[in-house]
């Protein structure tokens, strides 16, 4: 267990994570309308139910994929697909990121935020009540979400298997910054609209998408490179 390594998959676990959370999607609209209604612990208990059935994927998938992980052809599938996907998620980013908009105030207490393309992600209107409730709804939004699927079934299956190659305590980094960043970020979301500041400027915004879509096509680059190391 290399320290320098923990560190290496904590922090791109990180960047990775925070493209997906600055992404505007139903869990970013849930803490916006759920934050103005019922304050800042909106944020944090949407974030727990988040990351509550990611712990379970997270452990299910290290778990299996142990025994899969034995199998040379098995790690280079998975590898080549989550490279791919990383791929296609950084050139969407990068192509998406001029037209972006971050609007997070309390004109947006209707529950919605500028989504990818212009559209806008919207969630029923009808109350939530106390944070059970909120640990739920964080937990059944994400598991609806097609795109939630797709990651988890690409990239977050290679990000596994590259800590796996660290043990448990490679898995336990990963996991870690990917829930810290969901965590700071609806966090962040909840305490701007009880305090009605500004999280950031659109060119900021937009050049932070521009950044983390870059790191993104490295990224994948990278797991394409290692996924053909099996089987060139």
């Amino acid at each position: 267990m290399s320290p320098a390594a923990l560190a290496a998959i904590f922090g791109s676990s990180f960047l990775v994570s925070l493209t997906g959370a600055l992404s505007p999607g139903p869990l970013t609209t849930l803490a916006v309308r759920e934050a103005v209604q019922k304050g800042f612990w909106a944020g944090p208990a949407l974030a727990a139910g988040h990351g509550a059935v990611e712990l379970a994927l997270v452990i299910g998938l290290a778990l299996g994929l142990n025994q899969l992980l034995e199998r040379e052809v098995a790690t280079a599938s998975i590898a080549l697909v989550g490279g791919l996907f990383l791929l296609w998620l950084g050139v969407q980013v990068i192509r998406l990121a001029p037209r972006q908009e971050l609007q997070i105030g309390r004109h947006a207490g209707n529950g919605s935020v500028a989504a990818p393309g212009g559209s806008e992600a919207s969630i029923e209107s009808s109350s939530l009540g106390g944070v059970a409730a909120l640990v739920g709804a964080g937990l059944a939004v994400s598991v609806s979400n097609p795109f939630w699927v797709a990651w988890w079934a690409t990239v977050g299956t290679a990000y596994i298997v590259k800590a796996l190659d660290q043990g448990a305590a490679g898995v336990a980094s990963f996991y870690s910054a990917h829930f810290l960043t969901d965590l700071a970020w609806l966090s962040l979301i909840a305490f701007v609209l009880a305090s009605g500041r500004r999280i950031m400027s659109r060119r900021a915004y937009r050049a932070v998408l521009t950044v983390c879509g870059l790191f993104l096509l490295g990224l994948g680059g990278w797991f394409l490179a290692s996924g053909l190391g099996y089987v060139l």
